[in-house]
């Protein structure tokens, strides 16, 4: 199988990490850019493909040359082949629609001059934007099939077919079975768990992280950059100009509490530790 997987990169925002102004709005210089959570999903469903099925798995971003710092994300801490980045001053300020025609763009180039694609993969949406769009519109553009919120998935290569299970509109109580011809698109959910049931494939599995941990050290060994006229894209269809999207306001950040009332509780305080399972057990699970 032969997977691609869409990557963005997005303003760390975990604690002490984000930096806003002081009107509460984000500061992107100030603030580090990791990978988008939600694409460790995406990547985690490629990689159990690639274990089950074998073939080759691509990373692929669109972004300034700062954003191979994300591809190297994604193939240390999970897992890929090799790695695109789609980097030119044209395609920036790309809205999601200017996005997905550069992407879709991409896939074709791919297709035409390393080899055929199988599946690409996403995460749902970004914990940036948030829209959820890109994934769907870049399928659009290729005129594949795509099935979104997937939370578990498999293959098979003889008939062609994916086969997976969904959360019906993202709702965790209602699942559904849907099958795919290939290729298409994936769009992972954050509930997906992927799965090695069998000891050859957690021994694949083994083996390909290995093997990912030791070809990220040589990252950029791995790393093609496309700009827009590798990838015959017309400027006034892509970056700014081809983005149709308006933004008519954007609401500050709130900030968060600054200061947090805490308790400090000894382990071997019986009465104490008594008082912190009663305070927790209506967040617990079950009755």
């Amino acid at each position: 199988m032969r997977s691609i997987v869409l990557t963005k990169g997005v303003p760390d925002f975990s604690e002490g990490a984000v930096s806003f102004d002081e009107d509460g709005h984000l500061e992107r210089g100030k603030t580090p850019t990791v990978m988008n959570p939600n694409d460790h999903f995406a990547l985690r469903a490629a990689l159990q493909t690639r274990v089950r099925h074998g073939g080759h798995v691509s990373g692929m971003s669109m972004g300034p040359p700062s954003y191979s710092s994300v591809l190297e994300e994604a193939m240390g801490e999970i897992y890929s082949d090799d790695s695109y980045l789609l980097s030119d001053r044209e395609l920036a300020a790309s809205d999601t629609w200017a996005t997905a025609i550069t992407l879709s763009a991409a896939i074709e180039k791919y297709q035409e001059e390393v080899t055929d694609v199988d599946l690409v993969f996403a995460g749902f949406k970004t914990a940036d934007g948030e829209t959820g769009h890109t994934g769907p519109q870049t399928a659009w553009c290729l005129e594949w099939p795509i099935v979104t919120h997937v939370i578990a998935l498999d293959i098979d290569p003889d008939e062609r077919v994916l086969r997976a299970k969904r959360l019906v509109e993202g709702d965790v109580d209602e699942i559904e079975t849907v099958e795919a011809p290939l290729p298409c698109f994936v769009v992972t959910d954050p509930e997906f768990e992927p799965t090695y049931r069998k000891a050859a494939h957690r021994l694949e599995h083994k083996r390909l992280r290995a093997a990912t941990e030791e070809r990220v050290e040589d990252f950029d060994d791995h790393l093609t950059t496309w700009d827009h006229e590798d990838l015959r894209l017309d400027s006034e269809y892509i970056g700014l100009d081809g983005s149709p999207t308006i933004v008519s306001s954007v609401d500050p950040i709130p900030k968060a509490p600054s200061e947090r009332e805490a308790t400090m509780i000894d382990p071997g305080d019986s009465g104490g530790m008594e008082q912190v399972l009663e305070e927790l057990q209506p967040y617990a699970g079950g009755d």
